[in-house]
Parts: structure tokens; C-alpha cells; sequence
């Protein structure tokens, strides 16, 4: 048989392979020479390669010099390899931490074939689902998407979802996978999706989400969650990022945020607002667009509350834009620790 072209491999392959034909001592102290982030992409390598074509390993091996007269090539790797190298490298702590990365990014991966779709047809699909079904796709959609996904739902199973999204442990990468490829099948893909490792809920997941939609859905949801389970209800509202959390942003965090909102829309948002927020507002804009703020102000007459709500989410959208975009930090607190 005539072989076939060499296989393209990454570095990060590569260097996968080498250290998977190394015996753990030594495999160990050279994983220790890369940073975090570095040897979570190794480890998720050894991970997903379990066994390899001892051609495949010599095609790599023969790029590393100091290696090419080391004789037998091990060619085994997988989960059970991949956390002993880690432990050895890092401790059991700190191994575990980015196992546990590494397995929550692999399945995420489960439902990368949702990226493309749009939410309305992601909810046709998953149209008579339970709810622990819906909770785990959206787990692992982007807190934009599983927010519209969810938006769209009626609101009792929304509130099903969403306590399901929030009570959620791990899942068993046959449950990721099950669930995946049924509604890939549904959806008419072609490719399997890859399997996960564990895939984690809780409450931030569901803070998220809730961040991401529109008020009406968040005060629905929220209130339902008040009636079924206060004291998650009441975790959710504590790790929210609300209009008030303005005043945890640094100086110039602030301006960036206040640079997008027009004066009529900030006018409208700080009627009512702690002091507290009201004079970190006005400290942030220039004289001339403080000028046209309290202008704004005066005209403001009585409002309704939700055109407040409206004009608050448009300042809170804003922050969570900039902070997705790694623009701003945020670093919330409680009000009682606002200082003018």
C-alpha cells in the first residue's frame, strides 16, 4: 500500500505527542514550563488523542532532536494519562482546576453546530423538550444566544428551565452527547459533534443569561422564581449587574460607558437613582455634556417605571457589552459599601 501524504499536526499536537512518549518524571517537569493557559491546550490534546499511530507519533518524535534515539514510543493518552501528567506537573489541586477547564470547554464543543443557527429555529428544536433537556443546551450556548433562545420560551417552562439552568451539577459526556446528537440529527447537520467532558450549571450560567434579555423577560422570569424558590430568586438578584453598579467602575470605565448613552436616555435612567450613582454620573462627562445632562433633567416630568427600567437596561446593556468585550472590569459590590 502506498503510504499516504504526512500529516499536517499543530505545535500544540506536537508537543502532545512528545511528552505523551515520555516517562511521567520527566513529562512533568517540562510541563511545568508553560503557563496555564498553555498547558490546558496540551492536556486537552493528550485528551482527545487517547491512542495514536506510532507513525504519526514518529512523524512528530523526528522534529525533536533530543529525542530521536529515545527507542519505544508510547502511544497511549486519554483522560487517566492526561490528569496523572497534570497532578505530577501541578498537584491534585491545581490539576483538578484545569481538568476541570479543559472538560467544560470540550463540551461546549457538544453544540458548536448551534453557533450558526438562528434562536428561533434552536427553540423549534428543541419544541417539546424537558426541561432539564432545554437547561443543558443552553448551558452551553453563549449567554447572548441561550438569552434569546430563552426569551422566546412560555413563561412557565422559561421558569422550569431556568431553575433547572441554576440547580444543574455535572453532566456525563454520554448525556452531552446523546443530547447533542439528537438535535443535531433533528437539525439536519451532517458531522457528529464532538464529546464533552462535564458540563457545569449554576447559578452564574443563569445570571447570565437573565443579564442578556430584555426587562420584561428578566422581571417575569425573576418574579417566577420569587413565588417557586426565594432564596434562589434572591441569589440571582445578588449577582446580577444592575444600573446601580455603575459606581463599582473605575474612573475611566465610567466615561467609556457614559461616552455611548445619549444625555435624554441617561437623564431618564438617573431619575430616582441613589445619590451615590447620581453624582458618579455626573463627575464622569465633560462641563459641556454636564450642562446638557442636567438640561435633560429639568425637562424630565413624571414617568412611567418602566420607561426608568428602559433607559436603565440600555446604560446596563452598554456595561455588559464593553465588559464582553474586555473593554471595562467590573467589580461589584454591595450598596451599603457606595461612597460619594
Amino acid at each position: 500500500m502506498t503510504p499516504g501524504p504526512p500529516l499536517t499536526l499543530t505545535g500544540t499536537q506536537k508537543a502532545a505527542m512528545v511528552l505523551m512518549q515520555m516517562d511521567q518524571e520527566r513529562a512533568s517537569d517540562v510541563l511545568k514550563q508553560f503557563n496555564d493557559a498553555e498547558a490546558e491546550e496540551i492536556v486537552a490534546e493528550i485528551v482527545k488523542l487517547r491512542r495514536v499511530d506510532a507513525a504519526v507519533a514518529e512523524q512528530a518524535l523526528n522534529e525533536f532532536h533530543e529525542l530521536s534515539t529515545s527507542g519505544r514510543r508510547r502511544t497511549r493518552g486519554g483522560h487517566d494519562i492526561a490528569i496523572g501528567l497534570l497532578e505530577s506537573s501541578f498537584g491534585a489541586e491545581r490539576a483538578a482546576g484545569l481538568m476541570g477547564r479543559v472538560a467544560s470547554s470540550a463540551a461546549g464543543k457538544s453544540f458548536e453546530f448551534l453557533e450558526t443557527v438562528e434562536s428561533g429555529q434552536i427553540q423549534a428544536l428543541l419544541d417539546g423538550e424537558l426541561p432539564q433537556t432545554i437547561a443543558l443546551v443552553l448551558a452551553h450556548l453563549g449567554p447572548e444566544r441561550a438569552s434569546a433562545v430563552m426569551t422566546g420560551l412560555n413563561p412557565p417552562l422559561r421558569t422550569d428551565v431556568a431553575q433547572c439552568i441554576a440547580t444543574m451539577g455535572s453532566a456525563t459526556p454520554e448525556a452531552v452527547s446523546v443530547v447533542a446528537e439528537s438535535i443535531k440529527s433533528r437539525a439536519g447537520a451532517v458531522a457528529s459533534p464532538h464529546l464533552g467532558g462535564s458540563a457545569i450549571g449554576g447559578i452564574q450560567p443563569l445570571v447570565d443569561i437573565i443579564n442578556r434579555a430584555d426587562v420584561s423577560t428578566e422581571r417575569e422570569l425573576l418574579e417566577s422564581l420569587q413565588e417557586r424558590d426565594p432564596g434562589l430568586a434572591d441569589e440571582v438578584r445578588a449577582r446580577m449587574l444592575t444600573f446601580a453598579d455603575i459606581v463599582n467602575l473605575e474612573r475611566r470605565d465610567v466615561q467609556q460607558v457614559l461616552r455611548g448613552i445619549e444625555a435624554a436616555v441617561l437623564a431618564l435612567a438617573m431619575k430616582g437613582a441613589a445619590e451615590a450613582v447620581i453624582t458618579v454620573i455626573r463627575s464622569n462627562v465633560s462641563e459641556r455634556n454636564r450642562e446638557l445632562l442636567d438640561d435633560e433633567i429639568r425637562a424630565v416630568g413624571p414617568v412611567r417605571v418602566s420607561q426608568v427600567e428602559e433607559a436603565r437596561a440600555a446604560v446596563v446593556r452598554a456595561i455588559r457589552d464593553l465588559e464582553a468585550q474586555g473593554t471595562i472590569t467590573i467589580q461589584r459590590g454591595d450598596e451599603d459599601e457606595y461612597v460619594d
